[in-house]
């Protein structure tokens, strides 16, 4: 050990230098490459589950010519997914009538069967109780060789301990059994759905992420200031919001050690 001591602070500084150094870390933008692969005709019809703020039904319509509806069961993010939509066809006339927003949840989608060619769902399945409801949906309304791509990012990990995954699963509501890979893949395969190809995301989008947004650093601040000071927090706004955004922080930073799998998967109703 005393060598070690003695040889580290002659290598610190260069160590550290190399690791200021980019390893060119993919973000979640490659999930439209894998469309891409896809092949799928410029006429597809898509259904985003749970679509959020709409950025990635608009980003997918733009990007590829498909037709596209997002699924959300929050009416706010329906709000702001048609302003996000009307701020974008200003500038493109066709992007309109190829794109809207519906209410709706992914364990009951307002689609009929056999009529979509591609279920995209990114970061959302996590929270669904019930997910194998879920894939047996898109499995419905998926018409034959129809495609499904998956992202989900709270698989727990070995070094995830019984009290990191109460922290995360009970400030974020996220079911406990979403939170074993092995639970989901339950559910595809009893959905009838194929898998062409599963992939962990690994360490690279936290990493990404920090390099070019500060996002897992500054949640490890927050969370920091969180558990130094909490009645400060509570008492500004209220004991959910405070344990929603100490799940969140801690999310960010497990996912950075993966102590939080991220996993994407790329399905075909046979």
């Amino acid at each position: 050990m005393e060598e070690a001591y003695d040889a580290y602070p002659r290598i610190e500084e260069r160590f550290l230098t190399e690791l200021d150094e980019s390893l060119q870390a993919r973000g979640s933008d490659m999930l439209y490459d894998v469309v891409a692969g896809l092949s799928l005709p410029i006429d597809s019809i898509v259904l985003d589950v749970g679509c959020g703020e709409g950025r990635q039904a608009v980003a997918l319509a733009q990007r590829f010519g498909f037709t596209v509806t997002g699924i959300d069961p929050v009416g706010r993010n329906l709000e702001l997914a048609a302003a996000e939509l009307a701020e974008v066809a200003s500038t493109s006339a066709d992007l309109r009538a190829r794109v809207r927003f519906e209410l709706g949840r992914a364990e009951s989608l307002p689609a009929d069967d056999g009529t979509v060619d591609l279920v995209w769902s990114k970061d959302v399945l996590g929270l669904v109780p019930g997910v194998d409801r879920a894939y047996c949906e898109f499995a419905r309304v998926l018409r034959s060789g129809g495609r499904a791509v998956i992202y989900q990012s709270c698989f727990a990990t070995d070094g995830l301990t019984e009290q990191d995954l109460d922290t995360v699963s009970g400030g974020l509501d996220v079911p406990r059994e979403n939170m074993d890979s092995a639970h989901t893949e339950s559910a595809i395969a009893a959905a009838g759905l194929h898998v062409d190809a599963c992939f962990d995301v690994g360490l690279e989008w936290g990493e990404h992420n920090q390099e070019y947004r500060g996002t897992g650093g500054r949640r490890l601040l927050h969370a920091a200031r969180l558990l130094r000071d909490p009645e400060r927090y509570i008492g500004r706004f209220g004991r959910w919001a405070y344990d929603i955004m100490l799940a969140d922080c801690y999310w960010h930073v497990f996912r950075m050690l993966g102590k939080l799998g991220e996993r994407v998967y790329v399905l075909t109703r046979p």
